[in-house]
């Protein structure tokens, strides 16, 4: 074991403060991370303060990690000390389901363990992710960093990039097709960029005028205002795919209804309530409603590889870690473009208490 240092909240009130904690030394498959970047995801605010239930605490967030390798176990041929590297949000699966076997680790049958707030069976405790220095992850998790990428910007991929990637890339989305995309916070960004270079013709759903010239800026051919009923009917049954990133309460039959004939509508977005389907919508034209959750592995190799081709990162905001609380409520206000990512070099300039 080793002293890790790191931001933890200790109960669903007390905001994020410094934390010493200890990890585990890498055992034969490990890789040993230095913590370069930590990218802010609403899911970390919403887990710090229980607002999902089950938080462990204390609890270190975190689950869109960059950095670099220190030390790999005796097993470990795919990195070395010095290579950059990422994790994302999985730390371990069962690796026996159908699921995992073929690649599909986040929809582990037994469930994956989360980068933070999971079971860790090598301690006993549970997991610890990447507000900290450190962090210790089975090589089969980890992820290569393609060079000459702002490696700040790369954070976000981990979490925003692969939850807008796989569903494209699933559903098979490639030149030529219409692709509407609602939202423009952090993952309709990254959705915009990623949808842009894949060749499809890029709409951008938004409620808020302002967002057009950055949406055109992100790759969308066209904006439209959903609040504008003559705009959303002007683009009926017109598209193939339709990517929604809104984690808020919302109308999905507005947009189920822009669909051709068998396309697909996929929702990434949380929102606190079940969304309302009226069944004529998906059943007059066959259309299609789905989900999905991250990416596998190898997908999201695939993904920052695909990104990296593309010259594609987050837009980010940096800040020092001990700016945590302000960027939560900044996030609650939608107040940032579009990703927190925290500079973990600030954390060797905070003063550290030990644990209890």
């Amino acid at each position: 074991m080793f002293t890790c240092t790191g931001y933890a909240s200790t109960s669903a009130e007390a905001p994020l403060a410094p934390f010493t904690f200890q990890r585990r030394d890498p055992g034969p498959s490990d890789i040993e991370i230095e913590i370069l970047y930590c990218g802010v995801c609403h899911s970390d605010l919403h887990t710090a303060r229980d607002e999902w239930g089950g938080t462990l605490y204390p609890c270190v967030p975190g689950h869109e990690i960059v950095g670099k390798v220190t030390r790999v176990g005796a097993e470990v041929s795919t990195f070395k000390p010095g290579d950059l590297a990422g994790v994302g949000c999985m730390v371990a699966s069962c690796r026996e389901c159908d699921s995992c076997k073929e690649g599909l680790e986040q929809y582990c049958v037994p469930g994956f363990t989360g980068t933070y707030n999971g079971p860790e069976p090598q301690t006993g405790g549970h997991t610890f992710g990447g507000y900290s220095s450190h962090v210790v992850v089975d090589s089969h998790f980890v992820l290569r960093i393609p060079e000459g990428l702002d490696l700040a910007a790369v954070a976000p991929l981990l979490c925003a990039g692969i939850t807008t990637y796989s569903p494209l890339r699933h559903w098979g989305v490639k030149a030529g097709q219409k692709v509407g995309v609602v939202g423009l916070g952090g993952l309709g960004h990254m959705g915009v960029k990623l949808a842009h270079a894949m060749g499809a013709h890029v709409v951008l759903f938004t409620t808020s005028p302002g967002k057009e010239a950055d949406a055109r800026r992100l790759g969308a051919a066209e904006v439209v205002i959903s609040k504008d009923p003559d705009a959303m009917a002007a683009q009926g049954e017109t598209f193939d795919f339709i990517l929604d990133t809104v984690a808020a309460e919302h109308d999905i039959n507005a947009y189920l209804g822009l669909l051709k004939r068998e396309g697909t509508l996929v929702q990434v977005g949380a929102p606190e309530k079940p969304l309302s389907v009226n069944v004529f919508s998906v059943i007059w034209r066959r259309r299609n409603f789905a989900g999905s959750l991250i990416g596998g592995i190898v997908e999201t190799q695939e993904m920052l590889d695909f990104c990296a081709t593309h010259g594609i990162t987050s837009d980010i905001e940096l800040i020092p870690i001990d700016q945590i609380e302000t960027a939560y409520s900044r996030m609650l206000k939608s107040d940032v473009k579009y990703r927190f990512v925290i500079d973990m070099a600030s954390l060797h300039k905070t003063s550290l208490p030990e644990a209890a």
